[in-house]
């Protein structure tokens, strides 16, 4: 969702997992994908991921409300860090040791889900020309 344009105009280009994440959230690539995506990843690309969600979900507008609808969503359960720090207004989950970073990666990708969608609904309904939300469809292999 970092845009990259040019200050003469060229459209936005969006890095790769920018898209793989983007096509998570609108439902576009099974979660199951991503989470094998995201494993796939070092620690420290990992990390990066998690930082890049996070800056997602404050663009596309997250608020408390969407909380307890995220977790439930990610399958974590509300007494892991990531929830409990989610729900204490948290969001540094890059920090957290290593055997909770899918865990946050989950939960980041349900946030970012339901804030986007809500934004689409209400903002893009009649089309717009982000190109996060104008994406190919995925290819069928894993990304």
């Amino acid at each position: 969702m970092i845009g990259r344009s040019a200050p003469w105009g060229w459209k936005a280009l969006l890095y790769a997992h920018e898209v793989v994440l983007n096509e998570l959230a609108q439902g576009r690539r099974p979660v199951e994908q991503g989470v094998e995506w995201f494993e796939e990843l070092s620690e420290g690309d990992r990390r990066e991921v998690l930082r890049a969600l996070v800056l997602f979900c404050g663009q596309a507008g997250t608020c408390e409300e969407d909380v307890p609808e995220s977790i439930a969503r990610s399958g974590i359960r509300p007494t892991h860090t990531p929830a409990v720090m989610l729900t204490k207004g948290r969001f540094g989950m890059e920090a957290l040791p290593a055997n909770e970073l899918t865990k946050s990666f989950r939960l980041l990708v349900a946030l970012f889900t339901v804030a986007d969608t809500r934004r689409r609904t209400l903002h893009c309904a009649g089309g717009c020309d982000h190109s996060w939300h104008n994406l190919p469809d995925p290819p069928d292999t894993a990304p």
